[in-house]
């Protein structure tokens, strides 16, 4: 029988649940037995919207005051890939040396057994909710649509009176170390189609013809064009063209059209209308005579974030007191159930390393899921204001078959750690490489400050003036 207090045992459980999106595979029940035996009241609802599967998903509280703190995740994982190529089945949840191998290790079958043991270690070892609720949100449907997961569950909860005050979502958020880097927003996203017209004909005649390719390219410039030089939260938005596509099959045709698809991420320099807007005009000021059309897909997301505050210091002051060191706040990756949850309550993520997300042999070691099982249990602690000491590190060791650091003295009451930990300045927030941080320090430069690094720099460059709608260019800042 599985101990729901070993994260290692847990994930183990829900790996071998075969829950590729969207089929629940049992791992949704599995984890509804788990938390009622802990004392929750659990509901699985199914959702179903035309056009796509249906989706189970699971919610779960135990409490009946406030304030309540959320705890979020997903057991759908995405399919395996080559089965031949692992070292080991993808759904045997077999440890190997000190890891537990599996699809869903790391994303997030892993992180999800660590904040579901960490739950039950804490109620069981004396922490209540008498000042408070703890409600559990998991969903089938976070690698698939998204159409019948959390978007759904989170109306269904709301509907029938649930509230939440912050919640924690259980993505895989960590780099080198579990709790090197949380994420406390996300960027927007938004597609398009491109499609330029010209005339089909011969490639010999090219004068009875007109190339749409041709007159696509000033297009795509356009587009490339920096949109703007980042926030204090957010890196600078980043438009990629993802594919470009005329269907054509023969190498004599000259094609009647082309198709050119991208993607924003963006920040909250702009709002999803403001940079469809701002699209919009940089392509009719470089189309000239040309014809075009230009469709924005549906599935658009708005930028977000959790500011600092007590909250996010919490979740700071948590992870330093168990790894000895301050993660860094983040808004880069790609998207996340977040997006959903973020107009319920304050959102927050934080997991396992994600190093081999989605990979053949995904794997998560037996350390890391310990780590993170004891961040959420002094999270909860702390959040509630219980006074429970955690079990020495040797101990828990031998539940879990980890090895971890013991953990360091607790800190003063939460009124301190507002000023324990002030809001960081913009370079706090993660940049996706050095490269951007280097351009991002030379795009932020002022005049003065330009030509300084000019004077003591024997290098020189041919600098592109930036288009002249730039949102939040230097001069507008100042």
């Amino acid at each position: 029988m599985t101990d729901p207090k070993n994260p290692v045992e847990l994930a183990q459980a829900l790996i071998r649940c075969k829950s590729i999106t969207p089929e629940e595979g049992g791992a949704l029940t599995l984890l509804r037995d788990v938390l009622k035996e802990a004392g929750f009241e659990t509901f699985i609802e199914t959702f179903s919207e035309p056009g796509t599967p249906d989706v189970a998903n699971l919610y779960a509280r135990i409490g009946t005051t406030g304030p309540v703190l959320l705890l979020a995740g997903h057991t759908d994982v995405v399919p395996p890939g080559d089965v031949a190529a692992w070292s080991v089945p993808p759904f045997a949840g077999e440890v190997k040396g000190d890891s537990l191998y599996g699809r869903g290790a790391v994303d997030m079958k892993g992180g999800l057994a660590a904040m579901i043991s960490a739950a039950v270690r804490y109620l069981s070892e004396g922490g209540g909710t008498t000042k408070g609720s703890i409600a559990f949100l998991v969903t089938g449907d976070e690698e698939g649509p998204s159409v019948n997961g959390t978007p759904k569950i989170l109306k269904w909860a709301l509907a029938r009176g649930e509230t939440f005050d912050h919640c924690l979502l259980a993505e895989p958020s960590s780099v080198e170390r579990v709790g090197d880097e949380i994420k406390i927003g996300r960027r927007g996203s938004v597609s398009g189609i491109l499609t330029v017209h010209g005339t089909q004909g011969h490639v010999a005649y090219p004068k009875q013809a007109d190339n749409p390719i041709r007159r696509l390219l000033p297009l795509l410039n356009a587009l490339g064009q920096p949109l703007d030089y980042g926030t204090a939260n957010f890196e600078r938005t980043n438009l990629e063209i993802t594919s470009v596509d005329t269907g054509n099959e023969t190498v004599n045709i000259i094609p009647s059209k082309v198709t050119a698809r991208f993607n924003v991420r963006y920040s909250d320099a702009h709002t999803l209308d403001s940079l469809k807007t701002l699209i919009a005009e940089r392509l009719e000021r470089a189309a000239g005579d040309t014809r075009y059309d230009l469709e924005f897909l549906p599935g658009a997301s708005s930028s977000f974030v959790a500011e600092p505050g007590p909250f996010v210091d919490m979740v700071v002051s948590v992870i330093r007191e168990e790894t000895g060191a301050r993660p860094k706040l983040s808004t880069g990756g790609g998207t996340s159930d977040a997006r959903y949850i973020k107009d319920a309550c304050p959102v927050v993520e934080f997991g396992l390393r994600n190093a081999t997300m989605h990979q053949v042999d995904e794997r998560v070691s037996l350390s890391d899921l310990e780590t993170a099982t004891r961040i959420y249990q002094r999270l909860l602690a702390r959040y509630f204001g219980a006074q429970i000491k955690l079990e020495p590190a040797d101990l828990m060791a031998a539940v879990s078959g980890a090895v971890v650091e013991p953990p360091v003295q607790e800190p003063a009451q939460l009124e301190s750690l507002q000023a324990d930990f002030p809001e960081p300045p913009a370079n706090a927030i993660s940049v996706e490489s050095d490269l951007e941080a280097l351009l991002e320090a030379e795009l932020n430069l002022t005049g003065t400050e330009a030509q300084e690094e000019a004077a003591s720099d024997s290098k020189t460059a041919d600098v592109e003036e930036p288009a002249g709608d730039l949102v939040n260019t230097p001069e507008q800042r100042r």
